[in-house]
């Protein structure tokens, strides 16, 4: 049996982050965050959901959940992605056991381009394919069409939506699914 705790690719790693990296990933998953979505959106609700989301207790019961993992994507020591994967309970819907969710994957925006994301989603498909489950989801906002793309190219197909509350706006998010083969 393969181990997909950590994985080389070309210069790349991607490794299990560990709860001493709390304030790291807190930290990394605030900026890109806010990199990819507060030009998009009005400040009040990008604050108010970093209020709630982004915060040290949060991050640590994620990061305590034996049914979630993060892994950032390191090159040459410095991180510049990171991945949450969701298993069994901890899917924020669903909660489908033959499956795993993709909660969040973030590049950093001037590491685009390098098939960072690819990696880390193949990564992703890697660890549900090494646990015998049916398929990997996601959810994807809408009006995220560059992210659409990119994950239809990669085979994933809709099947769904469900409301996304960023502060008080009320947004879409398709869900998106590629069977494991």
């Amino acid at each position: 049996m393969f181990s997909f705790s950590n994985l080389q690719i070309e210069m790349m790693i991607i490794q299990k982050v560990q709860i001493a990296e709390a304030d790291t990933l807190l930290a990394f998953s605030k900026k890109t965050f806010y990199d990819f979505f507060a030009h998009l959106n009005e400040p009040e609700h990008m604050d108010t959901y970093s209020a709630i989301a982004f915060t040290t207790q949060s991050i640590l019961e994620q990061l305590t959940n034996p049914n979630s993992e993060f892994y950032f994507a390191v090159d040459e020591g410095n991180i510049i992605g990171y991945i949450k994967l969701n298993f069994n309970n901890a899917q924020t819907e669903f909660q489908y056991s033959p499956a795993l969710e993709v909660e969040r994957i973030y590049v950093l925006a001037d590491q685009h381009g390098k098939h960072i994301g690819k990696a880390m989603l193949d990564f992703a498909i890697g660890i549900g394919s090494n646990r015998c489950l049916d398929y990997v989801w996601l959810g994807v906002w809408e009006h995220n069409h560059k992210a659409i793309g990119f994950y239809e190219h990669n085979g994933f197909e809709i099947f769904g939506s469900h409301e996304f509350l960023l502060g008080n706006d009320r947004q879409t998010d398709l869900l998106m699914r590629k069977a494991i083969v």
